[in-house]
This record gives structure tokens, C-alpha cells and sequence, in this order.
């Protein structure tokens, strides 16, 4: 029943043709109910008020012909029974009925006349006369009237109108008379009308939904096209097009949806040609410039290694020439391994590997900058070993760029590092509490050559591609790195990397904001 049910509101909400025709046929059906009820209404208050008048009028002219009769009997000379006299009576009511009877005649004596004669027509109950009908008649000198059941005593009932009026039988009192009028007829033509009204609304609400389905459909159809052709043009088929039919609004829409995609399609192979362009650029320039700046390496360790014959401005200049040529050695690292992981030649060497013991030997290395800057760096293990299936040569790449980040930022505040696993992946976690990252920089913390600062010294010598790197290196693990950033109060990265190779990740075993442990916690590395 859950799952139906959910399955009816995901098609409610996914299908446009669905919930127009529903919304149209239920439109419908309220209005047709409406008009139905107020037909039915109109027809039965039209022909019960037809009844009622003539009912009334044969009362009426009923009553007068029972007075005459009596008058008749009571001027006879002779005495004549009570029972007589009720017979005379409804023997002539009954006459004017006709066959088959349009009413029954019901002669009751008044509650002041005991043991008096009645009688009735064709079997007609008492039991017709409802107790408030008898009392209005039995308090007034008019006539009176209400819907009610008629019942006969071989136990047939039917839908009736009763009129009554009091009546005086000369010798024995007061009596009521009653004329009942069988509405059976008048109930068959309800139902009939009631029937056509409903099968009617039905065949219209039907034709209704079928024509707004269909109309829907014709609009529908081409929308559900260009979805499905905007889908498969996102996912990379750029050759795809809308099939434009006719000259109408969708046709227009059409013909601008295909203009539109022949547009972006030359853009992107502009694009990527540019692009193209620019990695063989920076291959091709990265490769001629190893072998000069090989040779250019050794004059100047040569130079470097004589300083101390040099007079101090040149000795000077030596090791500021070996200081850049090292930096810009590192540069070319860098772009040979962008241009490597532009190209796609990017690839693993997975062995098993102590990612505490790596992160251990990461901090260790990083130690003279770290004292240099008067900065302390703890390692926070949630573990004591640590396997995972990764490059190590990747992931120490990683964590020491991370941990020079921090380093260059941390504003002598202490940096914290922290390890932790759980079964499908493991994590660390590089901690600084120095400047903080904005929103806008955490936009564009891994874009390649990009500087939170750029008026900012840099004295590491940062070539502004080492996060890039670093993001591609955990990408090409299937891991993720991840940066939380807060003005004032310091950054945090997170490296999470799956343990065994070729393992999906669902969730990371550390958190990535600020919360990894107290600046004051004594934590050996």
C-alpha cells in the first residue's frame, strides 16, 4: 500500500500530462454534479408542485361532492345508519378515482367519535395518516397536507401525498376525510430522469478527460521530446536536435532549442580546442624546458658551491640564483604533472600502505620550516596503524602540501593533524587556527595559480598549484578533499581516501570543520 502509494505521488509529480487531466477531469466532475443537482432539483420541484396543485383541487372538489352526498342522505326523510352514510360517501369518492385509481379515500372518525364507523379504498392502512397530519385536521376547519409513506394492508407501501379535511356526518359527528395520492409514477420519472442525468454526466466527464488528454498529449509530447534531447545533449551527445514539426509555438520553441545547442556545441569544440591547445602548450614548453634548465642547474651549483671565494654582493647572487632555480625546478614539477593528469597519462601505483606512518614521515620533513616559524605540529591518531590500498607517493604528496598550507597560514598558532578509519575509508584532517578562508575563497581554494591573498608574502615558495594537484591526486584514489574555512579562525582540509582500491565512498570518519581537538591538548607526534 506504501510503495502504491508513493509510486502515485512520484507519477503526480513527474508526469504534467497526469495532473492536468486529473485537475480537469475533477473540475469537471464538480461542475457537471452541480448542474445535475440543480436539474434534478428544478425537475422535481416542478413536478411535485404539478401534483400537489391538482392533488389539492380533487381534494377541494372530493370534499364538496361528500358534503352533497351527505345533505342528500340527511334529507331523504327516512333514518338512515352511520354505516350507510360512511359507505355513500367513500362509494362516490371512490367512483370519481376511476380505474385503475388515481387516489385512495380515507373516511376516519374524529378522536371525539368513539366506536364510528371507517372505511377505505383499496385497502389503504390507517397507518398512512401520519399523527401530526390528523391532529392539524382535527384542530382547524381547512384543508391540510404532507408528503408521507402510503401503506396497504397486504404490506405494499409507495411514495404519497395525503390531503386531509374535516368532515360532519349528520347522526354521528365529526369525521376526517383523506385523499391519498400514490406518487409511483411521479418516482419513476425522477428515477428516469435521475438516470439519464447520471449516465449522461458520466459520458461527458469521459469525453471531457479523453479530449483534455488528448489536446495535453499533443502538447505534452513534444516538451517530453526536448527533455529528452536536452538530457542526452547534457550528457555529452552535443550532435543531438528537437525534431521541429509545422510552424506553431512549439515548432518555435523547437527551432530556438536547436540554434541554441548548435551554438553551445561550437563553443565547447572552440573550447576544447583551446584547451587542447593550451596543454600541448604547456606540455610541450614544460619538456623544452627541462634540458636548458638542467644545464642552467649545474652552472649554478657550481657557483653555489664556490660563494665563499666570491666577494659578499656576489656570493649573494649565487645563492639567490640557486633559491629561484630551485623554485622554479618545482614549477616545472608541477606543470608536468598537470599536464600529465590534463593529458589522462595520470596513474596509480597501489601497494598497502601505514597512512599513520606516512602522515608521520610527512611531519617529520616539514619539521625545520615548521621550528622555523616557531610553530608546533601534532599528530592526533586515532589509531595506531592505518592500512590502506593507495600511492603513497601521491598521498605523501598530498598531506605535505596540505601541511605547508597550514604552515604558511597558521600565523604561529599550532597546526593539527588527524588520522582516523573506519571499514571503507580513511581520513586525515589538517587543522590550522592562523587567517581562516571567506565563502568566496573556499569557491576557489583548489583552482590552479589561485591566491587567497595575492598581496600577501609568500616564503615557501608556493607555485599555486599544489592544491590542484592535490585535489587530482585524491580524485584519481576515487577519495575526496574537501576545505572548511572560518575569517579569524583558521581552515581545516580534509583527505578521505577509500582503504581498499576500487571502493565507493559514502562517508568520511572524521569531521571536516574545526572540531578535530584542543589547540592546548598535549598530542606527540
Amino acid at each position: 500500500m506504501i510503495s502504491a502509494a508513493r509510486r502515485v505521488r512520484a507519477a503526480w509529480r513527474q508526469s504534467l500530462m497526469l495532473r492536468v487531466t486529473s485537475a480537469t477531469v475533477a473540475l469537471s466532475i464538480t461542475v457537471v454534479a452541480l448542474l445535475g443537482l440543480l436539474l434534478l432539483s428544478r425537475v422535481t420541484s416542478g413536478l411535485l408542485d404539478s401534483t400537489q396543485k391538482s392533488a389539492l383541487v380533487e381534494a377541494s372538489v372530493g370534499l364538496t361532492d361528500a358534503r352533497r352526498v351527505l345533505s342528500a342522505a340527511n334529507t331523504g326523510g327516512a333514518s338512515v345508519s352511520a354505516s350507510t352514510l360512511v359507505d355513500s360517501v367513500i362509494t362516490a369518492l371512490a367512483t370519481r378515482a376511476g380505474s385503475p385509481g388515481q387516489f385512495d379515500v380515507l373516511l376516519l372518525a374524529n378522536k371525539t367519535t368513539y366506536l364510528a364507523p371507517e372505511r377505505g379504498t383499496n385497502l389503504v392502512s390507517v397507518a398512512s395518516v401520519p399523527a401530526d397530519l390528523r391532529d392539524a385536521v382535527a384542530g382547524s376547519d381547512r384543508q391540510s397536507w404532507t408528503y408521507t409513506e402510503i401503506r396497504y394492508l397486504d404490506g405494499r407501501t409507495a411514495p404519497g401525498l395525503v390531503v386531509g379535511a374535516p368532515l360532519n356526518v349528520p347522526t354521528v359527528g365529526p369525521y376526517e376525510l383523506y385523499y391519498l395520492f400514490p406518487l409511483t409514477q411521479q418516482q419513476q420519472t425522477l428515477d428516469l430522469v435521475r438516470s439519464a442525468v447520471v449516465g449522461t454526466a458520466v459520458l461527458l466527464v469521459l469525453l471531457v478527460a479523453f479530449i483534455v488528454w488528448l489536446v495535453t498529449r499533443q502538447v505534452v509530447s513534444p516538451v517530453r521530446s526536448a527533455a529528452r534531447t536536452a538530457e542526452r545533449f547534457a550528457s555529452g551527445h552535443l550532435e543531438e536536435r528537437v525534431a521541429v514539426r509545422g510552424e506553431d509555438d512549439l515548432a518555435r520553441m523547437a527551432t530556438a532549442f536547436n540554434d541554441m545547442a548548435a551554438s553551445i556545441e561550437a563553443q565547447i569544440h572552440q573550447l576544447e580546442n583551446l584547451s587542447l591547445v593550451q596543454q600541448r602548450f604547456v606540455s610541450d614548453v614544460s619538456h623544452e624546458l627541462r634540458t636548458p634548465l638542467t644545464t642552467v642547474r649545474m652552472a649554478s651549483d657550481v657557483l653555489f658551491e664556490s660563494r665563499g671565494t666570491f666577494d659578499p654582493a656576489t656570493a649573494r647572487a649565487a645563492e639567490l640564483l640557486s633559491t629561484q632555480i630551485e623554485r622554479f625546478e618545482i614549477l616545472l614539477a608541477d606543470l608536468l604533472e598537470i599536464s600529465r593528469y590534463d593529458a589522462g597519462a595520470a596513474a596509480l601505483d597501489v601497494d598497502p600502505t601505514d597512512l599513520v606512518s606516512l602522515v608521520r614521515r610527512v611531519i617529520e620533513s616539514t619539521e625545520p620550516l615548521a621550528h622555523s616559524r616557531e610553530i608546533d605540529v601534532r599528530l592526533v591518531p586515532d589509531l595506531d596503524m592505518c592500512m590502506v590500498e593507495c600511492d603513497a607517493r601521491r598521498i605523501e604528496r598530498v598531506i605535505r602540501n596540505l601541511i605547508g598550507n597550514a604552515l604558511e597560514h597558521a600565523e604561529g598558532k599550532p597546526v593539527v593533524v588527524r588520522v582516523a578509519a573506519d571499514g571503507v575509508a580513511a581520513a586525515v584532517t589538517v587543522r590550522d587556527y592562523g587567517v581562516g578562508l571567506s565563502e568566496e575563497d573556499l569557491l576557489h581554494v583548489f583552482d590552479r595559480f589561485w591566491r587567497a591573498d595575492p598581496a600577501r608574502a609568500r616564503t615557501t615558495g608556493g607555485t599555486g598549484l599544489g592544491l590542484s594537484i592535490a585535489l587530482e591526486d585524491a580524485r584519481l584514489h576515487g577519495g575526496w578533499l574537501e576545505a572548511w574555512g572560518d575569517p579569524g579562525s583558521g581552515a581545516s582540509f580534509r583527505l578521505t581516501i577509500p582503504r581498499r582500491a576500487n571502493d565507493v565512498l559514502v562517508d568520511s570518519p572524521l569531521p571536516l570543520d574545526g572540531s578535530v581537538v584542543e589547540v592546548g591538548e598535549e598530542v606527540t607526534a
